[in-house]
């Protein structure tokens, strides 16, 4: 049975499946209004540990480095659309392969070019995140986003991390106005 989030609460993974092994994390999205210009919005995923740093830059996920060097985690591929029912997008993690300084995945989603498309999170709607047990493809917890993010033009979207040895999700909703570089420095990645 899947578990509704409302923003900053959190799901015990673990405890859902006690031999969870990996999850897909589906993330979705419509456009609520059109600029003129077509919609790309990413989702991303970084590594971090303990302190909430990036383990490497190689460990950064997304359209331009589809996969962890550990292949913990794999970027499913670039949605340039976003059209159709569904995930638009998803971000596939094993858990029995994340290397043992990794305490988070944190999964955020950026719009592609924003500024210069003047395109922010007010323009979208129905956006959520959902974790799904990779073994049988039963959702275990979705977070629908409800807010109005006038002004963002990214978004950090959920977290898996690991407390004790168990594996939990945390529904996080935090924008960011400067882009997908804004979450990439706040945690160590270095942006040229």
């Amino acid at each position: 049975m899947s578990v509704s989030l409302a923003k900053g609460g959190n799901v015990s993974l673990t405890k859902q499946a006690p031999n969870l092994k990996a999850v897909t994390v589906g993330l979705g999205w419509d456009e609520r209004a059109t600029t003129g210009a077509d919609f790309d919005l990413d989702a991303s995923a970084l590594m971090v540990d303990e302190s909430g740093r990036i383990l490497s830059d190689r460990h950064f996920v997304f359209f331009n480095n589809l996969t962890s060097p550990d292949g913990a985690v794999q970027h499913a591929g670039d949605n340039l659309t976003g059209g159709g029912d569904g995930d638009d997008e998803r971000i596939e993690v094993n858990l029995q392969a994340m290397p043992g300084e990794c305490r988070r995945v944190v999964v955020a989603v950026s719009i592609y070019e924003a500024e210069q498309r003047r395109q922010s999170f007010g323009q979208v709607r129905n956006a959520f995140i959902r974790i799904i047990n990779a073994d049988n493809g039963m959702e275990m917890t979705r977070y629908d986003l409800g807010e109005d993010f006038s002004t963002e033009t990214a978004m950090i979207f959920g977290e898996l991390y690991l407390h004790g040895n168990e594996w939990k999700f945390r529904a996080v909703g935090q924008g960011y106005a400067n882009g997908l570089g804004g979450i990439a420095r706040d945690f160590g990645v270095n942006v040229g």
